[in-house]
């Protein structure tokens, strides 16, 4: 009996279906080497053709873009009476562009007139009657077109490069930066923030003393007092520390919490009135335990605050702007991140240097794909100084401490408000 070599298609799928378990060990080994191989060709033809026409690889990077649960952002539809905007999810940054552009074509569309105006002559009040019916009426269109695209189900090529986005136009950014400005005035004045003066305590009976003498060299300008722990000492009140720390002239209070002897939660007091923000902590890390770690210096650090867009995010920042000096030392070349994604702050701090590009290393290239110009020959290099920590706002009170009474609570994180992943409070 002749034996028959089995050969397998250009889909790479077995040929036949067999019983024998080492047969189709081998027939899987083929399969995936025959898919790889097609892969592999598919990769570097692609290669070739883009190595002649560059715009092909732009257009494929352009597309190419994963759909995460970021571009995936639904926000909030408004309106101009919502009083408590720190419950809605809003794009403050991308409403502010909108009323500029607006503006913009307004102050645009005033000129054309003024000049269309002109060079009639003034002549013709029904032509410009006629022009203005037409105007209406394609603007009607256009409209029937607009609410016809955005009513159509979107294709896939849009669903991954557009971010979905769920507004109104009916948003009121000013009442959003002023309901801010009078119910926390302390956060947003006009003028820079002073220098902080911070005061670091822990819960009673604490054993985060060496975690909190971590923190006063993360936040300059800030002492660690430890409350007593003596069976017979007075225990004092978040607002009583408080009210001894605004008379010596602090101007935050930190309460570092414990829960089985490891970090879980920090308050923020801006001291005198308050606010106090209620953070949960968790992947405490000290800086001895990262690999290739540096020491900090005493140089106070640049601060990044990064993807804060909501009201409820903007006033978050403003709180953190407070707690570092605002001229940094540049020298020390030590700066401090607070990423937000998905409602979690990442908290790093890093040392940067500038070096010159290595002769193995490619040049910077930018998100859109094309190499960034003017640094080709620079590189920076990251060393972590610790500690490190991810922080998630868990209730705000304009008060300090926890408010008592109902108006005393801002907002407060519920289980429900994580039901739909698409949307984020910060």
């Amino acid at each position: 009996m002749s034996s028959r070599k089995a050969k397998l298609s250009s889909k790479a799928a077995l040929p036949f279906k067999t019983a024998n378990k080492h047969r189709r060990q081998d027939l899987f080994i083929k399969q995936k080497r025959a898919r790889d191989i097609t892969k592999r060709d598919e990769r570097f033809r692609r290669k070739r053709e883009e190595d002649k026409d560059s715009s092909l690889k732009e257009e494929r990077l352009r597309q190419n873009v994963p759909s995460t649960l970021e571009r995936k952002r639904v926000w909030d539809e408004v309106g101009s009476d919502d009083g408590n905007m720190l419950g809605l999810s809003v794009d403050v940054g991308q409403q502010k562009r909108r009323r500029m552009e607006e503006a913009a074509n307004e102050g645009t569309a005033r000129q054309s007139c003024f000049k269309h105006g002109e060079s009639e002559d003034g002549s013709g009040e029904s032509g410009g009657d006629g022009d203005s019916m037409l105007d209406s009426s394609s603007e009607d269109e256009d409209g029937r077109q607009s609410r016809t695209k955005h009513g159509a189900k979107p294709s896939n090529g849009q669903r991954q490069t557009e971010p979905s986005s769920v507004t109104s136009e009916s948003t009121n950014l000013d009442l959003t930066l002023e309901s801010l400005l009078l119910k926390f005035p302390a956060l947003f004045a006009a003028d820079p923030p002073p220098t902080p003066k911070i005061l670091v305590t822990t819960s009673i009976n604490s054993t985060l003393h060496n975690e909190a003498e971590l923190l006063t060299t993360l936040f300059p300008h800030s002492v660690y007092i430890r409350r007593s722990a003596h069976r017979y000492g007075h225990k004092f009140s978040v607002r009583e520390i408080a009210s001894f720390a605004s008379n010596r002239n602090f101007t935050a209070l930190l309460v570092l919490k414990e829960e089985q002897k490891k970090p879980s939660g920090l308050d923020i007091v801006h001291l005198p009135h308050g606010p106090t923000f209620h953070f949960s902590i968790s992947n405490w890390v000290e800086g001895k335990k990262l690999p290739g770690h540096g020491r900090p210096t005493d140089h106070f650090p640049e601060l990044i605050l990064n993807n804060f867009r909501t009201p409820l995010g903007l006033l978050t920042a403003h709180l953190f702007r407070t707690l570092f000096p605002p001229q940094p030392d540049l020298q020390g070349r030590q700066v401090v991140t607070l990423h937000n994604q998905r409602d979690y702050i990442f908290l790093r701090r890093h040392r940067y240097v500038f070096r010159e590009k290595r002769a193995t290393e490619k040049n910077v290239v930018g998100s859109d794909g094309k190499e960034v110009k003017g640094v080709e020959g620079i590189r920076a290099g990251l060393q972590e100084l610790g500690p490190r920590f991810t922080l998630k706002l868990r209730r705000v009170d304009k008060v300090v401490g926890r408010g008592a009474e109902q108006d005393g609570v801002q907002w407060e994180w519920k289980g429900g408000m994580e039901k739909q992943r698409t949307k984020f409070q910060l």
